[in-house]
């Protein structure tokens, strides 16, 4: 039907981000069982985008659905969350770097309306959105459609509370975001990669400490 809303979707994608979100943050521990009914209730909607969220999240490797045992958290580890923030980390410098190179003045001047966005966000539970709004802009200006995808992919890892999650990151990440934007307007290349990778491997660096702490109190 013309104009109807993939109402299916939109939850399957909630229901994914917010379980993603509840693994990665170690809320739902590694081993532990996920019961489909309790999840299915909690987001007040039927099996189907709840199964096709776990089948989501099982392709990422982060539970494991079997037809007997039911559906597993598997998790991410410590070591992981370093890896595939490295990972993350080289791809947004690239990102960064090229932005750099090829972003046009209206871009760089939208980059500084996101920023201030972020910026007045601060302590509220809307700065994650505006957080990713701002880095999503960086990654288009890099006009890599390829290198758009590839960060797509890798910046699951990323909890979309991070900032919540982590607030003494709050005051760090707008100062960057400061620092990244003085360079892009300056066009240095080097200065933008540097910055930007710091900015996520730091980034990761708290999320593995952080499952450290929550598997040793476990």
């Amino acid at each position: 039907m013309a104009g109807s809303v993939d109402i299916a979707g939109t939850v399957r994608e909630r229901a994914a981000r917010e379980l993603r979100d509840r693994i990665l943050t170690g809320a739902m521990a590694p081993g532990s069982r996920i019961d489909l009914d309790a999840i299915t209730e909690e987001f007040a909607t039927s099996r189907t985008p709840v199964r096709e969220a776990l089948l989501e999240l099982s392709f990422e490797g982060l539970v494991r659905v079997a037809p007997r045992s039911g559906i597993t958290v598997i998790g991410i580890g410590a070591d992981d969350v370093r890896d595939s923030f490295t990972l993350l980390g080289v791809l947004t410098g690239q990102a960064a770097a090229w932005a750099a190179e090829r972003s046009t003045d209206a871009e760089l001047a939208r980059l500084r309306e996101l920023a201030a966005a972020v910026a007045a966000r601060s302590g509220d539970d809307g700065i994650g959105e505006a957080n990713w709004k701002f880095h999503q802009a960086i990654h288009r200006a890099a006009h890599s459609p390829r290198l758009l995808t590839q960060i797509k992919q890798a910046s699951r890892v990323v909890p979309t509370n991070f900032l919540r999650l982590f607030p003494d990151h709050e005051k760090h990440s707008l100062h960057e975001h400061d620092e990244l934007l003085d360079a892009l307007e300056a066009r240095d290349a080097d200065a933008a990669r540097r910055i930007a990778e710091r900015h996520v491997l730091e980034a990761g660096i708290s999320l593995a400490t952080w499952l450290e702490n929550v598997a040793a109190d476990g």
